[in-house]
């Protein structure tokens, strides 16, 4: 019995060290690399990028940029989403479940794919301007400030939406039906009940809608290059990859991002402990319906409409049409359409099919990988009486806490300055390193969120009755955390198949996975091949979604019950 005991308490400690291990070189090392690239040069301390910093009017304004860009997206989502939010959550609208799924579309299409679709969609002799040839001057908007703005939020509004959605949802009837019964109007009822009690959620919200900005580089690289409007991905972006690289200056925007974000992350956590009400009490929250005059539905459905359209029809009808078409230049019409493009995308040998291998390759590793550490990590960090573990958690949820391109920017210097003694540089493993470093918190999220769903009193009714530790896991624990695991894989799998950051600067030459296959055929001007693939990527993601949201939805009902 008692070596049984020791040689469980020595799996448990080589468990730890391996995991420590892994995530020190997947996570610690490449920011450390970004921070001696910053202010290291020669093996010596060197201040003259921090200089730069402050004293180029080219980075300040790049600085400039991305907060002016945050506030402006941050802006637009919250005119988008607020009156989406009250209408599915305190109208009858509410019973519509299945919207969320619909809503949740744009923010699941990866943003580069929206972007070329409002391109071909906004663009001089575009489809607007060939469907109402009486536009013409689409393009104005489109390559313009707040034409990036206002795309940039059709893809995030959906964050902001769910979590106002669902304070919303908290909020009881009877504090709007005591006001009301005090002779408060609509609108006096929004101001003086519903925004004190929302304002700490929207708050946090409009942060984490900041913080996506600021970390967004599809968009800002199809759009905002275009008409010189550079913000922290794009500039950080370039100097590693167009002549005459930098990568120290790369390293410091990194650096700045870094600080801007965590900044952000902690007043977040100020604001979810310190200024939230709490408006949920054992007693359950009844939600009455309103009653809307039926002007008030019509004018609802047709705001539904619209955002539905501008963030899912405009793009998706895009991206499809030029998938059919046989000629960009002949414009939509009939005897234009062809599946021809499919043919060529799918034929033997075909770069595209490679793409999809490569990239279908490179989702299930980084998946697989990143679930077996989650499991790991989640069920080590279960252990009350060794706490160090926690730190293990908190390392790998790290990432989520850090903009894609700068954990990028640290694989890459971290594994290009060991090429001569580790060949990892260049191939396709850096690129399963990068993804399971960066996507390694959801696995950790989902089952966390499985583990809490049970009592510990399972578990160790399984050790009472005579089993081991490890038949305990197996028989008992794992299917219990199952779910967790599938949803977290999932959702891992299909952000890594369509990724672009990571991709765009860590593929090895000559390789090209889906996204930057795309990428390269909308700038070659195939455009035909690159949405053909989109189309592809974005069947997959819905799919995903849908599947996603169904175990979501399934593991929520078998918890009511």
């Amino acid at each position: 019995m008692k070596n049984n005991a020791k040689f469980q308490k020595a799996a448990a400690i080589t468990a730890f060290i391996a995991v420590a291990l892994v995530l020190i070189i997947l996570i610690i090392c490449p920011l450390v690399s970004i921070l001696s690239k910053s202010f290291i040069t020669d093996g010596k301390l060197d201040w003259s990028n921090l200089v730069s910093l402050f004293s180029d009017s080219g980075y300040l304004e790049t600085i400039g940029n991305s907060l002016l860009l945050g506030l402006s997206v941050t802006v637009i989502s919250t005119v988008i989403s607020l009156p989406l939010a009250f209408l599915f959550s305190r109208t009858k609208l509410a019973k519509l479940k299945w919207m969320d799924i619909i809503f949740m579309i744009p923010f699941m299409t990866p943003p580069y794919i929206s972007a070329m679709g409002w391109t071909k969609f906004l663009a001089k002799r575009g489809y607007l301007q060939q469907i109402i040839p009486a536009i013409t001057n689409s393009q104005n908007f489109l390559y313009s400030f707040w034409g990036l703005s206002f795309i940039m939020a059709l893809h995030v509004f959906p964050f902001m939406y769910t979590m106002m959605k669902n304070a919303l949802l908290n909020v009881p009837s009877a504090l709007d039906e005591a006001a009301a019964v005090s002779g408060g109007s609509f609108f006096y009822r929004l101001r003086r009940v519903y925004a004190p009690l929302l304002l700490g959620n929207y708050a946090i919200a409009a942060i984490l809608v900041f913080i996506k900005t600021l970390s967004e580089y599809g968009t800002p690289a199809v759009i905002g290059n275009k008409i010189g409007f550079y913000v922290f991905t794009t500039s950080i972006h370039n100097y590693t990859s167009i002549s005459p690289v930098n990568f120290g200056m790369a390293a410091m925007l990194s650096v700045v991002l870094t600080l801007l974000c965590f900044i952000l992350w902690l007043a977040q956590n100020h604001l979810t402990n310190k200024k939230t009400y709490k408006v949920v009490s054992g007693k359950g929250v009844r939600v009455n319906y309103i009653k809307m005059p039926w002007y008030v539905t019509v004018l609802a459905w047709i705001y539904i409409a619209a955002v539905l359209i501008t963030a899912i029809g405009v793009p998706y009808f895009s991206v499809i049409a030029t998938s059919l078409l046989e000629k960009v230049s002949r414009g939509l019409s009939l005897d234009n359409l062809t599946f021809a493009n499919y043919a060529e995308l799918f034929s033997s040998g075909s770069q595209g099919l490679e793409a999809i291998s490569i990239s279908l390759e490179l989702a299930l590793l980084s998946a697989t990988i990143a679930s077996v550490l989650g499991i790991i990590i989640c069920t080590l960090s279960r252990n009350k009486k060794r706490k160090y573990n926690k730190v293990l958690e908190a390392t790998g949820m790290l990432p989520e806490m850090l903009p894609s391109i700068v954990l990028v920017l640290g694989i890459m210097l971290f594994w290009n300055s060991l090429y001569n003694v580790i060949k990892v540089y260049n191939t396709l493993t850096i690129m399963v390193l990068a993804y399971t470093a960066l996507f390694l918190p959801y696995s950790i999220q989902y089952i966390t969120s499985a583990f809490t769903q049970f009592s510990d009193n399972l578990p160790l009714a399984g050790r009472i009755t005579g089993g081991s530790k490890p038949y305990v896991f197996m028989r008992i624990t794992l299917p219990l955390i199952a779910k967790g695991i599938i949803t977290g894989w999932m959702m891992i799998f299909i952000i890594s198949f369509r990724e672009l950051v990571a991709a765009s600067m860590l593929e090895p030459t000559n390789t090209y996975v889906i996204s930057t296959y795309i990428w390269r055929q909308f700038e070659q001007g195939s455009s035909q091949l690159g949405m053909c693939m989109a189309v592809i990527c974005l069947i997959i993601t819905v799919v995903v979604l849908i599947v996603v949201r169904l175990l979501t939805e399934r593991e929520k009902k078998s918890r009511r019950k």
